[in-house]
């Protein structure tokens, strides 16, 4: 520690991995939310959406789709529209979300960035995303790219998930999809499967153990200087 002169030594905490499995393992199911980038009436997105919620049911998970119709353009209605609300609600809900858009002109639609525009990083005192896991697809209309994918996970990032390794990347998803809406055995088809697989995994890893994954040293520090500051002030 001497040698390491510009710590904060009342802050700084050495993780071992008795902190990290400290707590007991919760009993109920994974909650997983699903949002989607599309309004169109037969949209593969969420089409893929729908057939993760099968496979994520199946391996023992409780899911909600959040569908979007209706909800308001970032900034143009205040929070307590009702849409706005149901998003808000369901992402405190969840324990771990799939992210799935449509690629349009090389990136994610402007209705899956709307959706993730209304989660805020904070809700009072609670950061709704942080910590929890996350999964990203996309579909394509023409050949296979990783465009929307790849966005999405600098937003979770920036939200302070864990996006899990595998992703889903469907290259023209019209063909990979039977007149009942259902999707066609393929190696498109076991991807998805793998990565709901991985999703399950890591938020049964993370989820009794998220606010010590993500607790961190600088944001330590600042509260102890923000209680002193405050402590110390001759007028309260």
């Amino acid at each position: 520690m001497n040698d390491i002169a510009n710590l904060d030594k009342n802050c700084f905490r050495i993780p071992t991995p008795d902190e990290v499995f400290r707590d007991q393992p919760s009993s109920h199911k994974p909650r997983i939310l699903m949002l989607y980038g599309s309004l169109r009436t037969r949209s593969f997105s969420r089409l893929v959406v729908m057939e993760a919620a099968r496979l994520l049911e199946v391996m023992g998970a409780e899911t909600k789709i959040f569908h979007a119709d209706g909800l308001p353009l970032p900034d143009s209605e205040d929070v307590s529209h009702p849409k706005v609300q149901e998003l808000r609600d369901l992402v405190s809900w969840s324990e771990g979300m799939v992210w799935c858009s449509p690629e349009r002109h090389g990136a994610m639609t402007g209705i899956m960035k709307a959706q993730i525009d209304w989660i805020p990083l904070s809700l009072g005192a609670v950061r709704p995303t942080q910590g929890k896991t996350l999964a990203v697809m996309q579909v394509c209309g023409g050949s296979q790219s990783f465009n929307a994918v790849n966005q999405l996970r600098v937003l979770g990032r920036w939200m302070r998930m864990v996006t899990i390794p595998n992703q889903s990347s469907v290259p023209k998803a019209f063909l990979e999809f039977d007149d009942n809406d259902r999707m066609k055995p393929s190696g498109y088809y076991d991807r998805i499967v793998d990565v709901m697989e991985e999703l399950v995994k890591f938020t049964y890893l993370t989820r009794d153990r998220s606010d010590y994954l993500v607790d961190r040293y600088s944001e330590r520090k600042e509260s102890a200087e923000a209680l002193m500051k405050r402590v110390n002030q001759r007028d309260m």
